[in-house]
């Protein structure tokens, strides 16, 4: 039977126990699948040939995501051996139907590329799962779209609650003006708004949710490392919060529940599989690691999580990290997030000069270092002790000044404890002084980079920044040739979690205004593939278990619907993930 004889629909059914918990089933018994909720006893190590297979592969077009494989002719793999959850075999179809019994699920996947699953290096998951039910204006083009979406959702508010969400871009618009509460106060009244620029560093409130706030024309102060923008004749805020000045509002939004969180979680973790994804890097608050516990114990996870925990002192938790004993093949915690500064297109990313289109009124003209970066020699100082205790440090630098002085903080520590006790990354990376490039290398740093975001800031990084600092934005061609370890991720809710809209990006070079922008930075397909797999292993040190497909390895893969190695690149970002295997059971199938 094909893989088309046997395609089927997967169902979510999303219930509650007597508990209250949120619990995930995956109906696919009528392909013959295990269900995802349960786990099998890892056996890398048996004996190849003393039993059957649980499920075999063949017919297929396999990338083993090993350097060096070859992907096409005689010698290239097509077929895979699961037992359990771990891969046993991969070569040709002759050689792994000796792994087939009577109880073998077999696979045909008709001549279509297998892959290891996909890792997305940089999400906020729970967030993602909780935007994936709010007000989403990402595909709003103009003025009258956006202002007719926020009208809707607030008509189905009752008193008391919250218009949230947003994700919006004016960048494409006809006449990109930045939204102002005027434009939403007649159709929103009294129910409080506060929506979120595409990047999450900087906010629209209408007038409701300023005046909880007591935001007005008299104050407060910008608190520090924020701006409430006002108008440069009245003083009045415009309804544009940037930085920590979203915090002023964000403060007075009712809390969600654990289960609301478990939902989420539930919510997000399909659509990453849907996607090919079966592992992710997430920055995530402490909120949010006892829903990961509590998944995990349940056998709900479909998906691999390695935590960062955003918090804004590392003094004071930089000993507490090994006492949320999260640390297993599902869920691990391996160090924390933190911020030096803000966004290019809020204007809050810390650059070594002023933004070109920053003029004379301009509050802040290099953008703003975060409360934690600033000052610098403090934060170094934090980075050395949480670096003494072996923690990998993932932390938020956009600005080629933010990012020149987080090396220079890597630096230090290096120095002062010895050694380098962990890989540390820098989160985004967008823009670089040339300089700087090559110490990512020098240092073991990674560079976590979410290629879309080049398609999103393509459309105004001139604008912004002039041409002569672009020789090192986005430089994912020059950081791979300096011998740094690059990953790739999304940023996801900030923009899609869709991988192969990642590596169009990284490829195709292409802009969401269809340029085509930085050709000279772009990768090879291959290139990026890895910076999703083997190097995304290889940055959580877990690619003695994760990243490629080999004898021995968790059973994490995919089945596409086109082959993205050999087919035109240009038509890359049309590729789906037809079926998902994750810790050797299907989880999805399209």
């Amino acid at each position: 039977m094909s893989l088309k004889q046997r395609r089927t629909k997967l169902d979510l059914g999303i219930g509650r126990n007597g508990a209250g918990a949120l619990v995930l089933f995956a109906l696919a018994a009528s392909i013959g699948c295990h269900s995802p909720n349960t786990r099998s006893t890892p056996a890398p190590h048996a004996d190849q040939h003393s039993a059957v297979c649980d499920i075999v592969i063949v017919n297929a077009e396999v990338w083993t995501g090993v350097e060096g494989d070859t992907i096409q002719g005689d010698l290239a793999p097509t077929a895979v051996a699961i037992r359990g959850n771990r891969i046993i075999a991969v070569g040709s179809d002759a050689t792994i139907r000796a792994f087939i019994g009577d109880a073998t699920q077999v696979i045909d996947a008709e001549g279509r590329r297998v892959i290891p699953g996909l890792t997305d290096c940089h999400t906020h998951i729970i967030g993602g799962g909780f935007q994936l039910a709010r007000l989403s204006l990402r595909d709003a083009d103009g003025r009258e779209a956006f202002v007719q979406a926020i009208a809707a959702e607030a008509g189905k508010k009752r008193k008391g609650q919250w218009v949230l969400g947003g994700r919006w871009s004016v960048e494409s618009w006809e006449d990109p003006q930045t939204p102002n509460r005027s434009w939403i106060d007649p159709v929103t009244g009294d129910t409080p708004v506060l929506l979120s620029r595409m990047d999450g560093h900087s906010a629209l409130a209408n007038s409701a949710a300023l005046k909880l706030a007591g935001i007005d024309a008299s104050g407060p102060d910008d608190p520090k490392g924020g701006e409430i923008q006002r108008d440069p004749q009245t003083g009045e805020p415009t309804g544009i919060l940037k930085e920590s000045a979203m915090g002023l509002v964000r403060r007075l939004i009712p809390s969600v529940t654990s289960a609301q969180r478990y939902e989420a979680l539930l919510r997000a973790m399909l659509h990453a599989n849907s996607l090919g994804i079966t592992a992710v890097h997430d920055m995530s608050s402490r909120t949010s690691l006892p829903v990961f516990r509590r998944a995990e114990e349940l056998d709900h996870l479909t998906v691999r999580i390695t935590a960062y925990l955003s918090v804004s002192d590392w003094a004071a938790h930089a000993d507490r990290v090994p006492t949320y004993n999260l640390d297993s093949d599902w869920v691990r915690l391996a160090g924390l997030k933190g911020f030096m500064d803000g966004s290019l297109g809020s204007r809050t990313a810390y650059m070594h000069d002023p933004f070109a289109d920053a003029t004379d009124d301009t509050p802040y003209p290099r953008g703003q270092l975060t409360d934690m970066a600033d000052p610098p020699e403090k934060f170094q100082q934090n980075t050395a002790l949480a670096d003494s205790h072996g923690l990998q440090l993932a932390v938020h630098s956009i600005g080629d000044e933010a990012n020149h002085l987080l090396l220079d903080a890597y630096e230090y520590a290096a120095k002062r404890n010895g050694s380098r006790n962990a890989q540390h990354r820098v989160e985004h990376t967008q823009h670089l002084q040339v300089a700087d490039i090559p110490r990512f290398a020098e240092l073991g740093v990674i560079a976590s980079m979410q290629p879309f975001h080049k398609a999103d800031d393509g459309r105004y990084c001139e604008k912004a920044l002039g041409q002569e600092r672009l020789a090192g934005s986005y430089a994912f061609r020059q950081l791979v040739d300096s011998g740094a370890l690059v990953v790739f991720g999304s940023d996801w809710p900030v923009v899609t979690l869709n991988p192969f809209a990642g590596i169009d990006s990284a490829v195709n070079a292409r802009t969401l205004a269809g340029n085509v922008w930085l050709p000279s930075h772009s990768l090879t397909v291959e290139e990026a593939l890895r910076c999703y797999t083997a190097s995304a292993a290889r940055a959580i040190h877990r690619d003695d278990r994760l990243g490629t497909l080999e004898p021995g390895k968790l059973a994490d893969l995919v089945i596409l619907s086109n082959d993205l190695l050999t087919m035109p690149k240009e038509s890359i970002g049309t590729v789906q993930a037809d079926m998902t295997i994750v810790d050797g059971k299907i989880v999805f199938v399209r």
